[in-house]
C-alpha cells in the first residue's frame, strides 16, 4: 500500500504527538481544595496534552512518601505538594528546582504572592515552591450556640473565654461537643496546634541554647489546659481526629467550636455543612503575652530535582497556582470557595469579599503570625508551628505520639470517672 502525501504527514504528526506525550505523577494531600483541583484539571489536560497521574494521600501519609522520595533521589514525583516547613530546607539542600519560569512569567504575577506567603517558600530571593492555598488558624464557632450559652465570642477571645464557652456549649445529651481540636499524632497534626497554642502560653521549643524546654511551666500549662478542655468539652476518640476529621464534626453540627486552619472557613460554611448559616469566626486565642496561638502554612506545589519533566511540571504548577486558576474555581464554585491565602489580589477583589465573610478574619490571622518572631521569648529558631531545622520533623513527630497517647489516657479516665458518677448513661 503506497501512501499519500496526506497521510504521511498525518502517520508523521501522530508519531510526533506520541513520542511528545508526557505523564506527570502529583503527589498531594486529600484536602477539599486539592480533590477540587484534581477534579478541574481535565482542562490542563486538554490543553496541554499533558496526562497526570494523582496520588491522594492522607497528611501524615503524603509527608512520610514524598520526603523519602526526594532524600533518596527516588524520581517517583514529577510535582510535589509540600509545605512552608520543607521547601526552604529542601531548597537549600539542592532538592528541588526553582521555579524561575514562574518568577520570570509578568502574566503569573509573583509580585502578587502575599509577602509573608512568598518568603516561606523562597531562599535567597527565588521561588522554590509555588503556594495553592495558605492559612493561618482561627476560631470558628457556632454562633446559635454561643448566644444559647449567654455569651458573645469577641473578635480576638482569651483562651480563659475560650475555656468557659466550650464548657458552656457542651451538650453531651444531644452529642454536641464545645470544642473540637487536633489530637492526631504528628508534626503536621496535632504538633501544629500545639505548637502554636504553646506560643500564646509563652512556651518555646528550645531556648537560645537549643536546650529542650518541655519541663517548663509554660509548656505545662498548655498541656494542662488543652487536655482539660478536651475532657470537658471534646468528642470522644479526639486522639485519632486531625484536621479532616474534626471538619466531619463541625459540618454535621456537633462542634460548638473548632480552632484550626483558616482554609476551613469555605467548607463550614458551605453546601456540605449543616450549620452553614450559623458559624461566626475569630482570631485564635491568646493570653495577654503578645502572642495568639495562630500559625502560618502554605500548602505548594514543588518539582523535585529528580523529575525527567521539570518543563511540564513547571507548566502544571503555573496552571494550578496563577490569578486564571482562581477565575476558573469561581466560575465553577462560587467566589467564596476559591484557593485562600496567596495572592493579594484576592483579598482586594469585591466579589470575593462579598461571598466570603471569612476574608477579613483570614488575613488578619496570616499577617498576625511572625515566623522570625514566634514566642514571647527569644529562641533562635524560625517557624511559627514548627521549628525550621531538618531534624524537626523526625523530633516533633515522637513528641506528638506521646501527647496523643496522654490525650488518650485522659480522655479514658475522664470517662470513667463520669460515668461512675451517673453523668454519662
Amino acid at each position: 500500500m503506497k501512501l499519500t502525501p496526506i497521510l504521511v504527514g498525518a502517520f508523521t504528526l501522530a508519531l510526533a504527538a506520541s513520542a511528545s506525550a508526557q505523564t506527570l505523577t502529583i503527589a498531594t494531600v486529600n484536602n477539599g481544595d486539592m480533590i477540587r483541583m484534581q477534579g478541574l484539571s481535565t482542562a490542563f489536560t486538554e490543553e496541554t496534552g499533558i496526562e497526570l497521574n494523582w496520588v491522594v494521600l492522607e497528611e501524615n501519609t503524603l509527608r512520610q512518601n514524598v520526603t523519602t522520595d526526594i532524600a533518596t533521589n527516588g524520581g517517583q514525583y514529577d510535582v510535589m505538594t509540600i509545605g512552608t516547613y520543607e521547601a526552604p530546607i529542601w531548597a537549600k539542600q539542592g532538592w528541588l528546582a526553582p521555579l524561575d519560569g514562574l518568577s520570570a512569567d509578568a502574566e503569573y504575577d509573583v509580585d502578587d504572592l502575599l509577602p509573608a506567603i512568598r518568603d516561606g517558600l523562597s531562599v535567597d530571593g527565588k521561588l522554590y515552591a509555588a503556594p495553592f492555598y495558605g492559612e493561618s488558624s482561627m476560631v470558628m464557632y457556632r454562633k446559635d450556640l454561643m448566644e444559647k450559652a449567654g455569651l458573645t465570642m469577641p473578635d480576638a477571645p482569651t483562651w480563659e473565654f475560650i475555656g468557659e464557652a466550650a464548657r458552656a456549649m457542651t451538650d453531651r445529651d444531644n452529642d454536641i461537643n464545645g470544642i473540637c481540636l487536633r489530637g492526631k499524632a504528628g508534626w503536621g497534626e496535632n504538633m501544629a496546634f500545639l505548637t502554636a497554642m504553646s506560643n500564646s502560653f509563652g512556651a518555646r521549643w528550645f531556648d537560645e541554647t537549643w536546650t529542650p524546654q518541655f519541663n517548663t511551666p509554660e509548656w505545662k500549662n498548655t498541656l494542662d489546659t488543652y487536655l482539660s478542655l478536651m475532657a470537658d468539652a471534646g468528642p470522644s476518640g479526639a486522639s485519632s481526629n486531625g484536621f479532616n476529621e474534626n471538619l466531619t464534626l463541625f459540618q454535621q453540627g456537633k462542634c460548638g467550636m473548632w480552632i484550626d486552619a483558616t482554609v476551613a472557613a469555605s467548607f463550614v460554611t458551605g453546601a456540605d455543612s449543616t450549620v452553614a448559616d450559623q458559624v461566626g469566626f475569630a482570631l485564635a486565642p491568646d493570653n495577654g503575652l503578645g502572642k495568639r496561638g495562630n500559625w502560618l502554612w502554605a500548602w505548594s506545589l514543588a518539582i523535585p530535582n529528580s523529575s525527567q519533566n521539570k518543563e511540564a511540571a513547571e507548566q502544571f504548577i503555573d496552571w494550578a497556582t496563577n490569578k486564571e486558576y482562581l477565575a476558573t474555581v469561581a466560575a465553577a464554585e462560587g467566589w467564596a470557595n476559591v484557593p485562600p491565602g496567596t495572592r493579594t489580589s484576592l483579598y482586594e477583589n469585591a466579589e470575593y469579599q462579598a461571598a466570603a465573610p471569612f476574608a477579613k478574619m483570614t488575613l488578619d490571622s496570616i499577617n498576625a503570625a511572625n515566623p522570625s518572631e514566634p514566642t514571647v521569648q527569644p529562641v533562635p529558631y524560625v517557624g511559627v508551628q514548627f521549628v525550621a531545622i531538618p531534624e524537626f520533623a523526625g523530633i516533633a513527630t515522637n513528641v506528638g505520639q506521646l501527647f496523643s497517647a496522654a490525650l488518650a489516657q485522659a480522655q479514658d479516665a475522664t470517662t470513667r470517672d463520669m460515668t461512675r458518677a451517673g453523668y454519662i448513661k
